[in-house]
C-alpha cells in the first residue's frame, strides 16, 4: 500500500474532516464535523496553518498541521508541529514517519531554523515515535501559559 504526501488545499475538506475531527476526539472532545471543517476552512483560506494530507490507496489516512513562529534572538522562523493524527486503519504501516518525513522535508525547504512539538507525558507510543524519527528532547526553556480566554 503507497503512501503519499501532499499540502492540503481547501478542496482538501472533505478528506481532511474525518481525520481532524477523529483527532480532536482523541484529546476528549466530543465530535463536531461542522466545527472542524469551519476552523479547517479558516487556516487553509487565511493560509495561517500548513496541513500535510497524507493519502493510502486514494483516502485520507492522516494529516499533520503546522503553524509558522519566529524567533527574534535567531532572525528566522521555527515551525511548530501542533497536529499529527492517523485513522485508526491506518496505523502501523508507516503514515506517521511518512508524515513526519514530508515535515521536516517542509520546513527545511522552508528555510526554517528548526520544528518543535509537544505530547502529553502519557502518550508514550508518540514519544517512541518521536525519538526513533530523529526528534530531541528540548529542555532549554521552561514552557509557560496564561490562560486568557474560554477555549
Amino acid at each position: 500500500m503507497s503512501i503519499s504526501v501532499r499540502r492540503a488545499e481547501l478542496a482538501d475538506l472533505e478528506p481532511l474532516v474525518p481525520l481532524f475531527d477523529g483527532y480532536r476526539m482523541f484529546y476528549a472532545q466530543p465530535s463536531d464535523p461542522g466545527l472542524a471543517r469551519e476552523f479547517l476552512r479558516q487556516r487553509l483560506q487565511r493560509a495561517e496553518s500548513m496541513v500535510l494530507l497524507a493519502e493510502q490507496d486514494g483516502r485520507g489516512a492522516g494529516f499533520t498541521q503546522l503553524y509558522p513562529m519566529f524567533s527574534s534572538v535567531r532572525t528566522t522562523r521555527t515551525w511548530i508541529l501542533n497536529d499529527l493524527f492517523v485513522a485508526p486503519e491506518a496505523r502501523g504501516a508507516g503514515v506517521a514517519r511518512t508524515l513526519l518525513a514530508a515535515a521536516a522535508d517542509f520546513a527545511r525547504n522552508d528555510g526554517a531554523l528548526r520544528l518543535e512539538l509537544e505530547t502529553t507525558p502519557d502518550n508514550h507510543a508518540a514519544q517512541a515515535l518521536y525519538r526513533a524519527t530523529g526528534w530531541q528532547p528540548y529542555d532549554e526553556t521552561l514552557r509557560f501559559h496564561l490562560p486568557v480566554g474560554n477555549g
